[in-house]
């Protein structure tokens, strides 16, 4: 079968044939041409036309082409669901959808940058996008800390890198916004991004969308669970609380949900966490 869609290819038009190839026609011929020329050339070569305008396979709403072949296609693969996150953020510009979404629309603007040929560009794609199926399938859990010296020195570069951008001024409104976030530290913490861009007259798309620039390079919900986790383990180390007094103290729902969240972000129980604070406390006054 011929797919075909608009020439210079950077996220939606490589991940989609990727797709079609991997998972859909492994004989499928992609065919990109100038926007102009996509549908009078997909009827005379008999072609199924994607992600533009007025045909079945495009964007509905917030979802990009990508999503409507995993619905049509009635493909379930958890994978696929992780990737169509990312590339659904890099494409519609919302990095809110996947903290991978930023890397991913870099690496193919610079691409597209330099390569002119897009064909050459789709055999470049599927090698990057069978990678990124792999890291979906197998390593999405894995740390990028857990690796070896490289990637520490990597590491190392980026909080380099962040001390300087330090000095780079933040906009009012994410002054405004820590401060909100500081007086929450001392009650329940459990402001919504809704109610925050209405405090803020900020709109909350935008709020969400750039929110991860100057707020440690997470989304609002994970700023928001870091700080309460933070919160639960000073509380801790420093008072007598139970861990149901610490769960309602930091604004979590239930004990099982601060469980969750707590072991998500440590690595370890919020119990098994206090028997270590509670040993340190024992062997420091032994």
């Amino acid at each position: 079968m011929r797919w075909i869609t608009r020439d210079k290819p950077k996220i939606d038009r490589i991940a989609c044939p990727w797709l079609i190839v991997r998972f859909i026609d492994p004989e499928a011929e992609i065919i990109y041409v100038p926007y102009a020329d996509v549908l009078q050339q997909a009827e005379l070569l008999g072609a199924i036309p994607f992600d533009l305008p007025d045909v079945e396979y495009s964007h509905y709403n917030d979802e990009c082409t990508f999503d409507y072949f995993l619905k049509k296609h009635k493909l379930t693969d958890p994978a696929l669901k992780r990737i169509a996150a990312i590339v659904r953020g890099a494409d519609t510009d919302r990095h809110d959808f996947a903290p991978q979404a930023a890397g991913l629309q870099a690496i193919f603007a610079g691409l597209s940058y330099n390569i002119n040929d897009d064909q050459k560009l789709l055999k470049l794609g599927m090698i990057i996008y069978d990678g990124l199926y792999s890291w979906a399938t197998h390593l999405f859990k894995t740390k990028h800390t857990q690796g070896g010296p490289v990637e520490q020195l990597l590491l190392q570069a980026y909080h380099q890198y962040i001390k300087q951008e330090k000095g780079k001024k933040a906009p009012a409104w994410a002054i405004a916004l820590k401060e909100m976030i500081q007086d929450q530290l001392d009650t329940s913490m459990s402001m919504s991004l809704q109610e925050v861009s209405e405090e803020l007259k900020i709109n909350p798309a935008y709020l969400s969308r750039e929110f991860s620039k100057y707020f440690d390079n997470l989304t609002f919900g994970d700023y928001m669970r870091k700080m309460r986790i933070e919160k639960a383990m000073q509380l801790m180390q420093l008072s007598n609380y139970s861990l149901t007094e610490i769960a309602y103290l930091t604004g979590f729902s239930d004990q099982s949900h601060f469980n969750r969240t707590f072991k998500k972000q440590t690595g370890v129980t919020p119990s098994s966490y206090k028997k270590t604070i509670i040993k340190s406390k024992k062997d420091t006054n032994s």
